[in-house]
């Protein structure tokens, strides 16, 4: 294929167009050099740009916070980042719903949305992600009765693989809807999204700390104690801490900030300690024995503004496995990997994080026809610097597929077409839909191909 210049293309393009850009991901576990990365605020510049992917046969992928610690965004070709597609489009108090064009990231969404006495009903631990990003992994928050954000929407708009802008919701290209809502890029270019909102709200959390193994012993219990649970399990030790949220409408109460403990301990000391450790991995289980007496085993008490409450900090890069199972098996699953964690002497990082999703019926989502508890594991990159992550991450991913586990879309994660086509009935019904909108392949790229295409041989990416 002929390489495209910047000065082949018309004044319009060539504004928004960026030749021999690389792209790394946030944790900088992946980079790709693409040829040409482009940064449209119109949806018409979007065709355009599909139109000249066509002409010259290149590949197209989007990306917007590079979020995800995988490649799933990565391209050799054409990238577009739509980051400048953010405006608010039309706000329905009425009906508690909102259109907004894709590239919008959550952190503005809040903010327009608070402006408007409205709020998301649940939302993961972080906002820098796009609208298009967070739907297009399934990406989740947690509560036994919430599903992930992909629930949240109404209708949505792509442009296609032949240059059309195509609508789907419920009613209109239900197909293309049921596959767009968790389409992992591989169906066209997202460039606008209603989504289901509610009226503002305020969450009352309390965070404590538990014993782990009481918690596994009243599981259903925990998960169904407040509208949002979360628990922080620490690897090496007995302990966790269990986060509880609801609505309230009591009167905001802020926790008492502490920056020498919560950024220059929690943070700074923290991330020098594990690149010490990188030396000496057996000073592991210490560190995490002192960070949680010192810090996790205060109670926490915050009131304030939903979307504040919901948020949390990632602290430094990392990487990340996180795998969704039938929450009725977490406890036997936990326990297993507490076994290999001790018995094969890994020393791993804490937090093991579990949250859990409601079903939906999204054919792509990991909580397709079953509700589900997320398990996610970390290993930190301090100082950007490499761990020891693969041994661990071969027998977690075991032990979630011997109990039925789905692998988050956005992580990198070892499952080939054949092994997930077993765990996602529709997953053929979305490749005959992708093949309809895309049938040359204008937007898949090497991650797609290893774990959506049957019969693509399996070579795992390599993570920096």
């Amino acid at each position: 294929m002929p390489r495209v210049r910047a000065k082949q293309l018309d004044s319009e393009l060539r504004a928004i167009a960026t030749e021999e850009y690389t792209f790394q991901n946030w944790a900088k576990t992946f980079t790709c050099t693409c040829e040409i990365m482009f940064e449209p605020s119109t949806e018409n510049q979007v065709v355009k740009i599909i139109q000249l992917a066509r002409k010259y046969n290149k590949p197209i992928k989007v990306f917007g916070s590079g979020h995800s610690p995988s490649d799933l965004a990565c391209s050799r070709g054409f990238m577009i980042n739509i980051d400048n597609m953010n405006g608010l489009l039309r706000v329905d108090k009425r009906d508690s719903t909102v259109t907004v064009e894709a590239g919008m990231s959550l952190h503005k969404l809040h903010a327009i949305l608070q402006e408007h006495g409205l709020a998301l009903s649940n939302l993961g631990s972080i906002s820098d992600q796009t609208i298009a990003g967070v739907i297009s992994t399934a990406t989740h928050g947690t509560g036994a009765e919430f599903g992930c954000l992909s629930t949240m929407v109404c209708d949505m708009t792509l442009v296609t693989a032949n240059g059309d802008l195509v609508r789907c919701s419920p009613h209109e290209n239900p197909d293309l809807f049921a596959a767009a809502r968790c389409s992992l890029g591989a169906l066209g270019v997202i460039t606008r999204v209603s989504l289901q909102v509610e009226p503002a709200f305020r969450l009352e959390a309390i965070q404590k700390p538990y014993r782990f193994d009481n918690v596994l012993a009243e599981w259903d219990d925990v998960v169904h104690s407040a509208e949002h649970v979360r628990v922080w399990w620490m690897p090496h030790t007995n302990d966790c801490v269990v986060w509880r949220a609801n609505r309230t409408e009591k009167p905001a109460v802020l926790p008492t900030s502490n920056w020498l403990l919560e950024r220059g301990l929690g943070v700074h000391v923290y991330q020098f300690m594990l690149n010490a450790a990188r030396y000496r991995p057996s000073f592991i289980p210490s560190i995490t024995r002192f960070m949680f007496d010192t810090i996790h085993t205060r109670p926490i008490h915050v009131i304030d503004d939903s979307y504040k409450v919901f948020m949390f900090d990632c602290l430094f890069p990392q990487y990340v496995n996180e795998w969704a199972i039938p929450w009725e098996n977490s406890p036997q699953a936990l326990k297993e990997l507490d076994e290999f964690i001790n018995t094969a002497q890994l020393k791993v990082h804490f937090p093991v994080e579990i949250r859990f999703v409601n079903e939906d019926d999204i054919w792509l989502s990991p909580s397709y026809k079953r509700k589900t508890c997320y398990i996610g594991v970390i290993m930190y990159r301090p100082y950007g610097n490499p761990v020891p992550y693969k041994k661990y991450w071969k027998a977690y991913e075991g032990i979630m597929r011997k109990h039925g586990g789905r692998p988050h879309w956005a992580k990198a994660h070892g499952q080939s077409a054949e092994m997930l086509s077993a765990s996602y009935p529709r997953l053929k019904d979305f490749l005959n839909v992708r093949e309809k909108v895309d049938p040359e392949g204008m937007f898949l790229n090497d991650y797609l191909k290893r774990h959506i295409l049957p019969g693509k041989p399996l070579q795992s990416a390599a993570m920096l």
